[in-house]
């Protein structure tokens, strides 16, 4: 396993519509596990492969630190509600912007077995899910961000912060 350098914005990559993932290799499975350490070296409780440079339908997500979800190939088929909240993102250090998504998802995905299953989540598991899946299509928080960027540091007493 390595820990992988994260692409910031501006970089290409980070702009372009990943690639399905079609059968499970050795190379797969050591991006999915240097995506966790990369993830976890950086506080992170979310990464997909376009931030360490891989334009693979691959994201890892753990908004508790101990309960990795790891998704090829997701696809939203169900959201609700409504939460705005503060967001951020590794590939926009220093920053966070106020986002309003669902506040209930559910997924579609592969495993690491290439078996289907659902996630459902909630306010941060939600959040996460459509930030990450945002990625996967090129696509930044920064472009749903109500009034800017801010800088981390310069909270204001808001809803959430993720």
């Amino acid at each position: 396993m390595a820990i992988r350098n994260i692409r910031e914005m501006g970089d290409e990559v980070l702009s372009k519509r990943c690639k399905e993932v079609t059968q499970m290799t050795p190379r797969v499975r050591e991006l999915i596990e240097d995506m966790l350490e990369t993830m976890y070296e950086a506080n992170g409780v979310g990464l997909a492969a376009p931030q360490v440079g891989i334009l693979k339908r691959i994201v890892v997500i753990d908004v508790t630190g101990e309960d990795p979800h790891i998704l090829i190939n997701p696809r939203i088929v169900e959201c609700s509600g409504e939460q705005t909240g503060h967001e951020g993102c590794l590939s926009v250090p220093g920053k966070y912007g106020i986002v309003t998504r669902p506040s209930y998802v559910k997924a579609v995905a592969l495993d690491v077995n290439m078996k289907e299953f659902e996630l459902e989540g909630t306010e941060l598991l939600a959040r996460a899910i459509c930030h990450e899946l945002d990625h996967l299509d090129g696509h930044l928080y920064v472009e749903k961000a109500q009034g800017g960027l801010r800088d981390v540091g310069d909270e204001e007493e808001e809803e959430e912060e993720i």
